[in-house]
Formats: structure tokens, C-alpha cells, sequence
């Protein structure tokens, strides 16, 4: 626990800085130890590159607590930097359900991770507030006497319910039932994410590379902005890659996309050979 407590420490600290950090997810232990050598000081995880490095699709329904955690644990242990994770719903609807994710997310050495008031029914997609409420107390509840910091994404902008003044009373209530940290993905424009960060008084996450204008790490921290993620875009973006060299063999018969790769003895470097 004395090595949790040390990460926890260290990733609680870079919230309280004057600008933001940014907190890059691997979605398996050797892109963490990448990011790691790469210098970032935080990982998160990302259920979407988990999701496609395991052949499914990014849905919440498809993925067990098990195999999330699972995951989670090995990028824990392939580096000493403090992981957060992308705990979806708590893996059930229940503010008990949200408890209990939260204490089997630490035993994996997980110093914190987020809890996200939708569901997976296209139909009826967002808890409502009372019930998000219950979830994320109970959440902060089970976190309080662990060295973890809990989060807390409204999802109104990613369901298509682009509702600014909803997104802001939501992460005031889970800021009042005691998250650390606010979250509400897919906002649209640096504006919207000043008036949000402006509104609420806890460190707020945003996630780049996804889509919408090009904002820069300086423009986020002038906005207010403590901390940033990059959800899936990372494992989006090497698959990218290797999509451009499998047309480049089939279509020319030829291998330049191997002048781009990292040299094999950087990577055995990154991953610790002797």
C-alpha cells in the first residue's frame, strides 16, 4: 500500500498545480511504458482501446468489471506512474454497484478512476440526476478511506444532448456528493469549457483528439483546465498506422511504412531488456 499511497500522493498533487497536465491512456502494459519513457507523469486507461485491442466494439455492455480491471492491473504494474481508469457505469446501475467497482478498482493499484452517470440503452441513456447523484456519493463514500480520487463525467454532450446548463447542475451535484474531479466529454469549443470550469469548483478533465478544433495544452490551462486525456485517439491513431502499411503491401507490394517505426532497440529499451 506504501507504493499506492506514494502514486496516489503524486497524481493527487498534479491536480493542485497552475496549469493543466496531461494524462495520456495506454490501453495495454506495453503502450504504457511508452507513455512512460515518453515522459508523461499520469496514465489513464481507456475502455475503447481496450475494447478494439480485444476485437469488440467500445460498448459498455460488452465489457465485464473483470476484464476492465484486469487490463488496468497490468498497465498498473508495467510502470510507477499513478493510473486512473475509465470504469464506465460501475459496471451495474446501482449506487452499491458504483461502491463496490470502486473498491476492487484499488486493489488493482489503481489510484483513481471515473464514474459516468449513462447507461448502455440508446433509448434512455442518462441516469437522472437524484439517481447520478446516489451513485457518485456512494462512489466518494468507498473512496474515502482509500488513496483513491474519484471522478465524475456527465455525458450529456456524448449521447447528443448538448445541454450546457444540464451538463453544469449535473457536475455540481457529484461535485457536492464528493468527486474530486469533474468531467463532461465532448465539449464542443474552448468557450464552452471555460464556462464549465468557470461554474463548478473542482479540477476539471477534458479529452482531446477526438474530434473539434485544435486547442492546445496552453489554451486548456488559460480556460481553467487542470487535467487532459486523450481517450482511444492514441490507439486509434497507431492502428492508423498499421491500416496505412497493410494497404501499402497489398496495394504496392511495397514496405516504406518501416521507415516510420520505432527501431527494435528502442523498443526493447522501453520495455526493460537487460
Amino acid at each position: 500500500m506504501t507504493d499506492q499511497t506514494d502514486r496516489y500522493t503524486r497524481f493527487k498533487a498534479l491536480h493542485e498545480g497552475p496549469g493543466a497536465f496531461v494524462m495520456p491512456n495506454p490501453w495495454d502494459a506495453g503502450s504504457a511504458r511508452l507513455l512512460a519513457a515518453a515522459g508523461f507523469d499520469a496514465l489513464a486507461t481507456t475502455s475503447a482501446g481496450y475494447a478494439f485491442s480485444s476485437g469488440k466494439p467500445d460498448m459498455a455492455n460488452l465489457l465485464t468489471r473483470d476484464e476492465v480491471l484486469a487490463n488496468a492491473r497490468q498497465i498498473v504494474a508495467a510502470t510507477a506512474l499513478p493510473v486512473s481508469a475509465d470504469l464506465q457505469n460501475g459496471f451495474g446501475h446501482t449506487p452499491e454497484d458504483c461502491a463496490a467497482c470502486i473498491r476492487d478498482a484499488a486493489t488493482t493499484g489503481l489510484v483513481g478512476g471515473s464514474i459516468e452517470d449513462a447507461r448502455s440503452d440508446p433509448d434512455d441513456p442518462i441516469y437522472d440526476l437524484s439517481h447520478a447523484t446516489d451513485r457518485i456519493r456512494a462512489a466518494a463514500e468507498a473512496a474515502r478511506d482509500l488513496p483513491f480520487l474519484l471522478t465524475a463525467r456527465a455525458e450529456n454532450y456524448l449521447w447528443g444532448r448538448p445541454d450546457l446548463a444540464d451538463t453544469i447542475v449535473r457536475l455540481q451535484a457529484f461535485a457536492e456528493a464528493g468527486a474530486d474531479v469533474l468531467y463532461a466529454p465532448g465539449l464542443p469549443d474552448i468557450d464552452t469549457i471555460a464556462t464549465v470550469c468557470r461554474e463548478v469548483d473542482r479540477p476539471v478533465n477534458v479529452v482531446m483528439g477526438l474530434s473539434g478544433p485544435a486547442i492546445s495544452v496552453a489554451d486548456l490551462s488559460r480556460a481553467g483546465v487542470r487535467r487532459i486525456s486523450v481517450g482511444g485517439s492514441l490507439f486509434r491513431t497507431a492502428m492508423g498506422a498499421v491500416q496505412r502499411a497493410a494497404e501499402e503491401m497489398k496495394r504496392d507490394g511495397t514496405f516504406t511504412y518501416a521507415a516510420d517505426a520505432i527501431a527494435d532497440a528502442r523498443m526493447m529499451e522501453i520495455m526493460g531488456a537487460p
